[in-house]
């Protein structure tokens, strides 16, 4: 009997195989209907529908508290709605990776990333069940039999499908490419920080292959390698995938459609974040043309009927416009929610020229070290990122600085240097049963305490909201209360350990412009490339129990990191191709191929220096433009107040001295780029 499968989305009846699913009845498409759900009287959901496409890409967005991990539950079936439902086609398997989660296992890291693979193990007994089967019958032409092979033939697609063949090269490859090393798969997975553990759960979900992939702020356990390999396992998996992310970046280079989240209604867009952004302002710039036109037609038609209302002869007029006004479809404005912190970073107190000195700085812990032999300075007004894997010591060294953790070696700080410090757990350091107002009450002094309720109020605790206990607050609310601590008192050295976890967009668009204008130094450590770019000169790679500084933003380190690794992989492709044919190389050959990888790294180089040279002579022309406007009184009167024109000119003068920065450091590399003097 041939195989029926059911388009959920045209009711039409095919003949043949799934073209989506070799083993499945039914496509994974996923129908979200009339969904909604009330949360403390207010609407989080009215009436939304949409659908999820088998290879869907999507960025689930909007504000803290919008509904978007309500709504991946409710999809996952761990939470039901107060209306509507979810359909979700026969044989369509979901992967969900919540937030938060409470993970305990007593296996090893290997030993929990396998057990993603129930499927296959069942397979295999289903397998061998069917094939003793297929030996002991006779009957070789009886339905019965028939149906056997059928049944056999379908579980060996799926289990070739799973990757049933490839179990143990599928969990090396997956947990080294989210920064496990060969020698943590034997380790108990407890005796791992959460985010690591987090990490595992992360294979696991992606080991499973499900037809669809939804993940809660992945991000937010991943370094920036893990993230660009997480990326590009995402763009090329068969299956739809579901992101709820605050890295924008992230969001670009997956997602191909957003669906915002807003005042209970949600806004479907074809394109990534980026675009959708540009896109719904587009939107409402429209909408406000179309209200504004009919808000003065009927202004018009009102003036008419107030004017002829009692004029015998206008009487018929008069009637024809009251009913055209009864009849008129009301514009409507879809309503953003705009709410968001405002703050800014007190003025930086004088500091000395060198911020920060350390000489063989060191850290170990018993059994471990974390890093040793650090030689490094700050100097005041730097801004200095911290890259590099999970657990190579970012948080350690940023402790250390902060004065909170000891260490050997010499460390020592400038004249009247002032730290201010955001530790990457420090709203969980909030003591749980003080109120918002107790918190910041109780660590206020001098003129700040009469002005609590107005900072409070900038990073939107107003109202009630002020009497909450911490304990009860989300986790983007905890991490708004802690920023607000951090502005009780003025520093000259801020060191802030991922700052942007559980902030949504506009609260880190916000959090970085108030950076950007912060007057004393900058230590950051993030793994949010978006938030990094063009807030830091400077910076600090850790690897190896070492570090290694690279001038300019995240960008590019990058761009020279991914370089690095280009060179190194051909090398050592190039060295197993030579062992594999198990013959020397000629030294003609080795010489042609050096100077093959020289020519095409000095072509980079070359290329990355004249782009460089154009951005510089951009933006020395948009600086003498500025300069120009803010030399003529009557073109600068108007943008004074505003303020708008001096962080333009501010952020001009920043990125100039960044691309020059940039440029010094691509003539150094090609300088020091070993050359064959047959082509000099």
């Amino acid at each position: 009997m041939p195989r029926l499968y059911i388009d959920p989305i045209t009711p039409i009846i095919t003949d043949g195989a799934c073209p989506v699913c070799t083993f499945h009845y039914l496509c994974p498409m996923i129908s979200v209907q009339n969904l909604s759900v009330q949360f403390g009287g207010e609407p989080l959901f009215d009436h939304i529908s949409f659908i999820i496409n088998e290879k869907d890409r999507i960025g689930l967005v909007g504000r803290n508290g919008a509904g978007k991990s309500t709504l991946l539950r409710i999809i996952d079936n761990r939470q039901k709605p107060d209306e509507g439902s979810v359909v979700i086609p026969e044989g369509c398997t979901i992967g969900y990776l919540e937030q938060e989660m409470i993970l305990k296992s007593d296996r090893t890291v290997y030993g929990e990333a396998k057990s993603a693979f129930r499927e296959v193990e069942s397979l295999l007994g289903k397998i061998d069940k069917m094939e003793q089967e297929l030996k002991e019958g006779t009957d070789f032409d009886s339905i019965g039999y028939q149906k056997i092979i059928k049944r056999h033939h379908d579980a060996y697609e799926r289990f070739q499908l799973i990757g049933g063949h490839s179990v143990e090269a599928d969990i090396e490859k997956t947990l080294n490419g989210l920064g496990f090393r060969n020698s943590d798969f034997d380790r108990p997975l407890a005796q791992f920080s959460s985010g690591w553990q987090m990490r595992v759960e992360i294979a696991k979900l992606l080991l499973q292959q499900p037809s669809l992939i939804m993940l809660d702020e992945p991000t937010n356990h991943l370094d920036i390698e893990s993230i660009q390999w997480l990326e590009e396992f995402l763009i090329s998996y068969p299956g739809a995938v579901i992101i709820v992310s605050h890295d924008r970046a992230f969001l670009d280079n997956v997602t191909k459609r957003t669906i915002e989240i807003s005042f209970g209604r949600i806004y479907d867009y074809r394109t990534n974040y980026s675009d959708y952004t540009q896109l719904r302002e587009e939107r409402m710039e429209s909408q406000q043309a179309a209200f504004n036109n009919q808000q003065r037609q009927v202004r018009q038609i009102e003036r008419f009927i107030e004017r002829f209302r009692y004029k015998n002869t206008k009487s018929r007029q008069v009637q024809s416009r009251v009913k055209m006004l009864e009849k008129l479809d009301e514009v409507d404005i879809d309503l953003v929610d705009d709410t968001s912190i405002h703050f800014s970073f007190p003025l930086a107190p004088h500091a000395g020229k060198v911020i920060a000195e350390a000489s063989g700085l060191g850290k170990s812990f018993p059994g471990l070290e974390v890093f040793s032999g650090l030689n490094f300075h700050v100097i005041k007004g730097e801004r200095i990122a911290f890259v590099g894997r999970n657990g190579e010591g970012k948080t350690t060294l940023s402790k250390i600085l902060a004065g909170v953790a000891d260490y050997t070696g010499q460390l020592k700080f400038g004249q009247h240097t002032i730290i201010g410090y955001y530790a990457q757990d420090q709203a969980d350091s909030l003591d749980p049963n003080k109120t918002v107002f107790k918190t910041i009450d109780d660590i206020a002094v001098g003129d700040v305490r009469p002005k609590i309720r107005t900072i409070l109020g900038s990073f939107l605790f107003s109202g009630d909201d002020i009497e909450k206990k911490v304990k009860v607050l989300s986790g983007g609310e905890r991490s708004r209360l802690s920023l607000a601590k951090l502005l009780l008192t003025p520093s000259n050295l801020l060191i802030l350990d991922e700052p942007t976890n559980h902030l949504d967009m506009r609260s880190k668009d916000i959090l970085k412009n108030a950076l950007l204008q912060f007057t004393g130094t900058l230590i950051v450590v993030s793994h949010d490339r978006d938030f990094l770019q063009g807030l830091t000169n400077r910076v600090f790679e850790f690897r190896d129990k070492t570090i290694k500084e690279y001038i300019g933003d995240i960008y590019d380190f990058l761009d020279q990191r991914k370089l690095r690794n280009l060179q190194q992989l051909e090398r050592k492709d190039k060295k197993v191709l030579s062992d594999k044919q198990h013959e020397p190389a000629s030294g003609n050959k080795l010489n042609w191929e050096n100077r093959k990888l020289q020519e095409k790294e000095e072509r980079k180089l070359k290329s990355s220096i004249a782009r460089c040279e154009r951005e510089i002579e951009s933006l020395e022309e948009k600086i003498r433009k500025t300069e120009e406007i803010m030399g003529s009184p009557d073109q600068f009167a108007d943008q004074v107040s505003s303020g708008e024109l001096y962080t333009k000119y501010g952020a001009l003068k920043t990125n100039l001295q960044q691309e020059m920065d940039r440029w010094t450091l691509l003539h150094e590399q090609l300088e020091a780029t070993p050359r064959d003097k047959s082509s000099r």
